[in-house]
């Protein structure tokens, strides 16, 4: 195939924080891949689904609480369900657009596992904090089952979990293949449902993977050309909230490196970004990492704005 592959990553803010938001979100989200596809790219596409996995788990386990027959949700359960869900809004969002376009290309959501290491030095150290409220008995509770809890400033207690890095996507030979036959995929959802290999099977972890360190993998493993990641702002800035701010344009990986030295990103926010995008370069020839929002996707796919990794 000549035509060049695109991974994006949505941010949480093209999906919105509720269904009629989400709803809303998702074909503004679709114009943005839309264009892609215009441009002439293979899109393969990742998701964030920070408040919509939290939403599941949150109402599964209240729902198992009042119905004691039901079993609690796993937490790859709600990943799966969150990728379901997700994709459904998206692909119908952006097979409309294409249509709207004379545009007839299928669109197809992979419910896609990721295989984590069980001895990542995340599993000490959990960061994801999901899930209702709790109360000190409930905490306690938590804590009985081997879960981790952290106390909250204004009182009462959450459920953290572990954040470890993706090592492998199990169904990537079907995303590739998807995107080969020139279809719009949606894969990796939320980072991916995290499991862990046993023998043969595969077993669901408590955990969420950060989804760029996911995206960037699929973008290494389909060896694409851009990793596109779609967040916030149209460019990323030193430092941020300050007199001295300054926004980044096309940077070397050398210059990015030294300024996550610097502690120029924070930690779960804009770091993750660039580490995986660092790493999407660096294993392979050619190739670029695009920071930007969504209303500036086309641009910054075109270097016309954006923070721009080569």
């Amino acid at each position: 195939m000549s035509e060049r592959i695109v991974v994006v990553a949505l941010g949480h803010r093209a999906l919105g924080n509720t269904l009629p938001e989400q709803k809303i979100a998702t074909k503004k989200a679709a114009k943005a891949i839309a264009d892609l596809v215009e441009e002439g790219t293979r899109v393969v596409i990742s998701h964030s689904n920070g408040p919509q996995v939290g939403m599941i788990h949150t109402a599964m386990n209240e729902f198992g609480k009042a119905h004691p027959d039901y079993t609690f949700a796993p937490m790859s359960v709600c990943s799966a369900m969150s990728q379901g869900y997700i994709g459904y809004d998206l692909q119908n969002s952006i097979r409309a657009e294409l249509i709207s376009r004379g545009i007839y290309k299928p669109v197809s959501t992979v419910l896609t596992q990721v295989v984590i290491d069980p001895y990542d030095d995340a599993f000490a150290e959990p960061e994801k904090i999901i899930g209702r409220v709790l109360t000190a008995e409930e905490a306690e509770t938590e804590e009985e089952k081997g879960n981790y809890v952290t106390e909250l400033p204004e009182g009462g207690f959450r459920r953290i979990v572990a954040s470890p890095k993706p090592q492998r996507i199990v169904e990537l030979e079907t995303i590739r293949t998807l995107a080969d036959a020139g279809q719009v995929v949606i894969a990796a959802g939320g980072g991916g449902i995290p499991v862990m290999e046993q023998g043969i099977d595969l077993h669901g972890a408590s955990a969420i993977i950060e989804k760029d360190f996911a995206s960037g993998l699929m973008a290494e493993e389909l060896k694409a050309d851009t990793l596109l990641i779609l967040t916030s702002v149209e460019k990323v800035s030193l430092n941020l909230g300050t007199e001295k701010e300054e926004f980044l344009d096309t940077i070397t990986v050398g210059q990015a490196k030294k300024y996550m030295e610097d502690n120029q990103f924070a930690p779960g926010s804009m770091l993750p970004k660039f580490e995986a995008g660092i790493s999407f370069i660096e294993k392979g020839e050619g190739r670029r990492t695009i920071i930007t929002d969504i209303a500036h996707a086309k641009d910054g796919y075109r270097e016309k704005t954006g923070t721009i990794i080569k």
